[in-house]
């Protein structure tokens, strides 16, 4: 939660095109940090 928090809730960039990358951006990161929290499990035997 502590990175999400430092995402912030605004966007920074004022024309469009560049808020819609900073958008995209910002669910890179959020996929990456959730892809760290899904274990990998594997089949023992």
């Amino acid at each position: 939660m502590h990175c999400v928090k430092l995402l912030g809730q605004s966007l920074m960039a004022r024309d469009f095109d560049r808020q819609v990358t900073e958008i995209q951006i910002r669910i890179a990161v959020l996929n990456g940090f959730t892809a760290l929290g899904i274990p990998v499990t594997e089949a023992v035997g």
